[in-house]
């Protein structure tokens, strides 16, 4: 007898009958040896039947038919384009000397559906069928999980799940596509004096647009608000230092209505009678210290990378799209050099980090990073990693972090010039945990000034100053240190224009306190810094006012919206942050970019390519607003992500499918009946 192992694609099952060592005759869509026959799918080969495959009547769009939910048996047919495919498969899984199946279709909630309609319709029966389930594509991972192969009805539960997510998007998009259409549709079409049009809605993509609608009507509404701080620029031991203002309970203004926070103004001309009243108080002026304190902050490797995370930092530094980055990673694990990339997971599992010493050692051949990696096996650093936070069983789904496999090298060189640059970034993160914090050394000073006001009132104003300078690089050496700020972030001028939205919203942040970093610093500035005794006196050369002004609220990038996807509508920036927010995101991170790929093509949304921002087109403008003015749930972020988290209960045997199906039912029924 025979056992077969069937692959989602012809690639994949090449690499597993060279993993098994099969002495293979090659025939059409399949391969076979004396003991073995090795076949594949070409992605989906079975999918939903159109409506009108229920009854005629469903092939013109009418509202009387609405909503359109089947009853009983849900009809699947075979796909026209791999139909040949489908009946090769199908005849060697009926085979009568084949008794076992090995499902080797992707690890994950898409894989397992794709081979089980594949199944359905080729009705397999009487077959042992095993699941391998795999995280690279070495031949030691393909060996290991065909030996520990479990029955395929151990991935019930995420068949199901996997079968609910079809119909869900399949409801909902005929549904409220249908719905909205027939009663929106000609009035969008007689507005934009285009060809008519059907409106597209889905469960996420509808979401997503709204995500981007929103942000454009935030910026479109925002209202800048002008603010004045007041700067004294000091000498300390001849290097040239900015000082902040900032309202204490010694102040004039502690408390003001005349305040923009606690270190600003709203009108410039308070700003100019602080500066004319500390001015009233010698010639020249001098700040008395008040205190210095300083200390060291560590700063460890950020966690790995999962899909989200990648793309995000691939939009940034290379500005390409999800869909690019995704289609990336996808080459690089084909070519068994990263693990398997449809991971929200940024930790590893403790069995793969006991074994990590291997991945490490196959890294000292990659001659960018083969110092780095020499380094971790002769410290012996890896040896302790199950105590990190970089492992952690419990936030690991199906799928640990994307990491280098350290195998495949010899095929880099052939890879395209942005596949090398992306194995590179994940290398360098993977590199990086094993390497000490990079430590800094923040010092914040703090001085006093007498000021006497027109009004006769004598007060004592505070300024202060941070300082911080990187005292040992730790993981930076390999992460690379991050860029310095701009010596024109601390000066008064009329640049402020030229910044970045980064760089304005940074000033914003920490109530715009000024850092003087790098430029003019080091460890003996430091050392000057500690020695000043408090009460000391520092020359003031200089009061002035640096304007500022609020900034709106940033267009999304393919990558930060990604991130947001991942957070359930959350642009969270911060990483380490991000890492604590534990919840369902909108979509998976095997169809995030997908979405936004689709939003594109039907023209909702414009990616700039040179920039990677996000923008709605009038079109979907228009749409974003008849889906708000009707089924306004399908924009809540919360609620998409309720959906998949869902869908994960199912997958995970907390709730049943028919729970969930009457949920999905009830909401549609329900929206249907209030849009009419």
């Amino acid at each position: 007898m025979k056992a077969v192992f069937i692959a989602e694609k012809p690639s994949v099952a090449a690499e597993f009958a060279k993993a098994l060592k099969l002495k293979t005759t090659r025939r059409d869509g399949y391969m076979e040896s004396e003991n073995a026959i090795v076949t594949w799918c070409v992605g989906h080969l079975v999918t939903m039947s159109y409506p009108e495959c229920y009854d005629e009547k469903y092939k013109k769009w009418n509202l009387r038919d609405l909503p359109f939910i089947p009853q009983g048996q849900w009809k699947y047919e075979v796909i026209p384009g791999v139909k040949k495919q489908f009946n090769i498969v199908k005849e060697i899984l009926n085979r009568d000397d084949v008794d076992t199946i090995y499902v080797c279709t992707d690890s994950g909630r898409e894989g397992e559906y794709i081979y089980r309609l594949v199944a359905q319709e080729a009705g397999v029966k009487g077959k042992k069928e095993k699941r391998v389930w795999i995280d690279s594509q070495t031949e030691e991972e393909i060996l290991r999980g065909i030996k520990e192969a479990k029955d395929l009805k151990e991935y019930d539960n995420l068949s199901d799940a996997a079968y609910l997510r079809a119909k869900e998007d399949y409801l909902m998009g005929i549904n409220f596509s249908r719905l909205l259409t027939l009663k929106y549709g000609n009035s969008i079409t007689n507005y934009l004096k285009g060809e008519w049009k059907s409106i597209n809605v889905g469960r996420v993509m509808t979401c997503v647009l709204g995500m981007v609608c929103n942000r454009e009507r935030e910026i479109r509404g925002f209202e800048k608000t002008p603010f004045y701080r007041v700067m004294a620029k000091t000498d300390i031991h001849g290097r040239k230092i900015d000082t902040e203002w900032k309202s204490q309970k010694t102040s004039k203004f502690f408390e003001s209505p005349l305040l923009y926070k606690e270190n600003g103004f709203k009108e410039k001309t308070t700003a100019q009678a602080l500066i004319r009243a500390l001015e009233e108080n010698g010639n020249p002026l001098e700040m008395t210290i008040k205190s210095i304190t300083m200390k060291d902050e560590k700063k460890q490797a950020p966690l790995l990378y999962n899909l989200a995370e990648l793309q995000n930092d691939c939009s940034k530094m290379f500005k390409i799209s999800p869909d690019e980055t995704l289609n990336v990673v996808q080459q690089l694990y084909e070519s068994k050099l990263v693990t398997y990339p449809r991971t929200d997971a940024r930790v590893l599992s403790t069995a793969v980090a006991k074994e990590i010493s291997k991945n490490i050692s196959g890294l000292q051949y990659y001659q960018p990073c083969s110092v780095f990696a020499q380094n971790i096996l002769k410290q012996q650093s890896y040896k302790n990693l199950t105590k990190t936070k970089y492992v952690d069983d419990k936030k690991i789904t199906d799928h640990y972090a994307i990491i280098p496999t350290g195998q495949g090298l010899n095929g880099l060189a052939k890879q395209k010039p942005i596949n090398q640059k992306v194995y590179m970034l994940i290398v360098r993160r993977f590199l990086s945990i094993f390497y000490p914090p990079a430590i800094y050394k923040k010092a914040t000073l703090v001085g006093v000034m007498p000021a006497t006001f027109s009004d006769g009132t004598t007060t004592t104003e505070h300024f202060s100053s941070n300082f911080k300078i990187l005292a040992q690089k730790g993981y930076l050496e390999i992460a690379g240190v991050p860029s310095k700020k701009k010596a024109t972030d601390n000066k008064t001028d009329n640049k402020s224009d030229k910044k970045t939205n980064e760089e304005k919203a940074k000033e914003e942040l920490e109530n715009e306190n000024i850092i003087n970093e790098e430029a003019e610093l080091d460890e003996e500035f430091f050392k000057l810094l500690y020695n000043m005794p408090k009460g000391g006196k520092i020359t003031v050369n200089e009061m002035s006012i640096k304007e500022g002004e609020t900034t709106p609220p940033k267009r999304y990038t393919s990558g930060s919206i990604i991130l947001a996807m991942e957070n359930a509508g959350q642009l969270i920036e911060d990483e380490d942050l991000r890492a604590q927010i534990k919840g369902s995101g909108i979509g998976t991170s095997a169809t995030r970019a997908e979405i936004i790929k689709k939003l594109v093509n039907i023209k909702y949304i414009s990616l700039n390519k040179k920039t990677q921002v996000i923008t709605p087109t009038q079109l979907g403008e228009m749409i974003f607003g008849v889906v708000h003015g009707s089924i306004k749930s399908l924009l809540n972020p919360e609620l998409t992500a309720s959906w998949e988290l869902g869908l994960t209960q199912v997958a995970e045997g907390k709730i049943t499918s028919e729970e969930y199906m009457k949920k999905l039912d009830d909401f549609i029924r329900g929206r249907f009946n209030n849009v009419i």
